[in-house]
């Protein structure tokens, strides 16, 4: 387990571009925390880490999943999806597994998600002041 405290949004994205180098495609990450906690910023992080732009990187309240794709062919696709407006039963239908077969996937608000693999990368980003967190990563 890994405990970063960070001091503003640049911090939190610095910290999810940490833990992209050491994700692989089928990898799960599950991102808890309340709203505006950071949670698409730490994305913002692992995009960039994985040689995506960071700058395309949007909540997707609304839109459920979001892709990402490297310019030009590369290794890495990320799929983001917020699971905030859905139920389990929601989930469900969603077929979540299929999205990470060729991706690494970034899920926010994982516990409506009742069949996430038990080896996910679960980050918890914890507000801890107005601009700091305590964002813990267990592996």
């Amino acid at each position: 387990m890994t405990v970063i405290e960070t001091a503003s949004e640049g911090e939190t994205e610095q910290a999810g571009r940490a833990l992209a180098p050491r994700l692989r495609i089928g990898d799960v990450v599950l991102l808890e925390g309340t709203l505006g906690a950071g949670k698409t910023a730490f994305v913002r992080g692992l995009a960039a880490g994985l040689g995506l732009a960071p700058a395309a990187v949007s909540s997707p309240t609304f839109t459920i999943v979001q892709e990402y794709r490297p310019s030009t062919p590369g290794p890495v696709t990320l799929q983001h999806v917020d699971l905030y407006r859905l139920t389990p039963a929601d989930v469900d239908e969603l077929a979540l597994e299929d999205l990470i077969d060729d991706a690494i996937a970034a899920i926010e608000w994982p516990d409506r998600w009742h069949r996430a693999p038990a080896d996910s990368v679960r980050v918890t980003i914890d507000v801890v002041g107005d601009q700091r967190r305590r964002i813990t990563i267990d592996r």
